[in-house]
């Protein structure tokens, strides 16, 4: 079994052995931790980070043989370089379980932690925390029964430099019983189509339990953005779903337009991180100046929702949709914006194979 530590059951023993694979001991081996020397000596700081990931390498991070459970994952890296402001959309974290072919997660590096738009903001949740500066912490538990496999892909323009990371995880002797494998998943549409949900994911098939959205947005249209409501389409659900939510600022756990008033008396939303739910980010500014041309962009929006006290089972399959509706003075109306998601759940093995993903030019927020 997988036992979360919590105030209530922190001084029961556990099972299994801590091990932990950063630059200085890719391996995770017993007693390999720091031995790399720098001017100072030997085990002081030999190998902070990986120096350098060149243009269109695919390093690997862990590879882990066995049985085991990762406990969190922590990374840091630049967010540009001379060859462009897109790093953090321009890496893409792929994970692999037991084997498998294709991956269990696939999605820009910066999204897996909600740092949408290629952009590093603070969130503070419970499994996902970003903390100054681009401390990007991971800690959904992930079982895995006799391999994991975590490559990073450099699809930048340029040559990343100073990846710093470090796994944490509990070696086993025996694989975890009656645990689903991780799974995160990446999806943008430019534009979504007219009166057609967006599909946060879809195709999953297995039993498994969907843990987490996260969503970042650009608006494209004037008026309120957020009455599509979020649909979850269970076991064979068909034309209408089992869960249908009330709105989009309803399911991010927010109300009425998340408002507040700004210094003129107009409506401006409020951004607030808590341990499930979460408007982590909100900006019209590219934070990209040049002397020839403004900053100004589509507002950009991000948001969590994190199903963890109420996870949604499903046994065959599942869909994910989010309607694109909003409100202006004349009432309802369908809109049409930039939208991209993350979806996290576990589910049994094997898993459908992921759409085919985009270029990363395709990734770059407008």
């Amino acid at each position: 079994m997988i036992h979360p530590f919590s105030t209530c059951d922190l001084a029961m023993l556990r099972e299994g052995r801590s091990r932990a694979i950063n630059a200085e001991n890719p391996s995770g081996a017993k007693g390999a931790g720091g031995m790399a020397c720098s001017k100072l000596g030997p085990s002081r700081k030999g190998s902070p980070c990986i120096p350098l990931i060149k243009q269109g390498e695919t390093i690997t991070l862990a590879h882990i043989r066995g049985a085991g459970v990762i406990r969190h994952i922590w990374c840091t890296v630049t967010d540009q370089t001379p060859a462009g402001r897109y790093v953090l959309r321009d890496l893409v974290l792929r994970v692999y379980w037991d084997g498998e072919d294709t991956p269990s997660i696939q999605t820009p590096l910066g999204d897996f932690f909600a740092n949408g738009f290629a952009r590093g903001y603070a969130v503070n949740s419970q499994p996902i925390a970003v903390n100054p500066k681009r401390g990007m912490n991971c800690f959904f538990p992930m079982p895995f029964g006799s391999e994991a496999i975590i490559t990073l892909e450099n699809q930048h323009g340029g040559d990343v430099p100073g990846f710093f990371y470090q796994i944490d995880y509990t070696e086993l002797d025996t694989p975890p019983e009656n645990t689903g494998r991780f799974h995160a998943q990446w999806r943008r549409q430019r534009l979504t189509a007219l009166g057609q949900d967006y599909a946060i994911v879809e195709g999953i098939q297995g039993r498994g339990h969907y843990v987490g959205t996260f969503v970042a947005l650009q608006t494209l249209e004037r008026g309120w953005w957020g009455e599509g409501e979020v649909k979850f389409f269970l076991d064979g659900d068909s034309q209408y779903p089992t869960l249908c939510g009330t709105g989009a600022e309803d399911y991010f756990g927010g109300a009425w337009s998340f408002g507040g008033k700004d210094a003129q008396g107009n409506t401006q939303e409020q951004t607030f991180c808590t341990p499930y739910m979460g408007y982590p980010f909100y900006a019209r500014d590219d934070n990209f100046h040049n002397d020839y041309f403004h900053s100004e962009c589509p507002p950009m929006r991000a948001f969590y929702r994190f199903h963890i006290p109420d996870p949604v089972l499903f046994e065959t399959d599942l869909r994910v949709t989010l309607q694109q509706i909003g409100v202006n003075e004349l009432g309802l109306f369908e809109r049409q914006d930039d939208v991209s998601s993350v979806a996290y759940w576990y589910q049994t093995e094997p898993h459908a194979p992921f759409a085919p993903f985009p270029d990363a030019q395709s990734r770059w927020p407008r």
